[in-house]
């Protein structure tokens, strides 16, 4: 996990949506215990108040529990985990469709295309 960090978005924040992918991937399941801060520091090469202030930011979110003495949990609660991911799918969703609108597809456009795609699952990719 000791990718690098965009500077356009803060590391606590870039590291929270890290940790809902491992989830959402099925890589941490409900109930398993997260490294300890000192730990995910290291593993992600930053600072141990960063980490505790993404902890912090699951805690807010209800996706993690703290238990005193004990660490950092994925929650249990199926329903808030479930609204996790429709979020992340929406903003995926979202972020797909304003690029595609941005390059001037419109939705029949993006429909069908997106169709097509699902059909044949070939992926492509472009050299920059």
């Amino acid at each position: 996990m000791t990718d690098m960090f965009q500077s356009s978005q803060p590391i606590y924040s870039q590291l929270a949506e890290r940790i809902k992918k491992q989830i959402l991937r099925g890589e941490l399941k409900p109930g398993d215990k997260l490294p300890s801060v000192r730990e995910m520091g290291i593993q992600a090469s930053v600072n141990p108040n960063t980490v505790q202030r993404t902890y912090r930011e699951l805690e807010g979110m209800k996706i993690v529990e703290t238990k005193r003495g004990q660490g950092t949990f994925v929650t249990e609660n199926e329903q808030t985990l479930h609204e996790m991911r429709e979020q992340l799918k929406e903003v995926e969703i979202s972020a797909f469709v304003k690029g595609m609108h941005e390059m001037g597809y419109v939705d029949d456009e993006i429909e069908a295309g997106l169709k097509a795609f699902l059909k044949n699952g070939k992926v492509v990719e472009f050299d920059d």
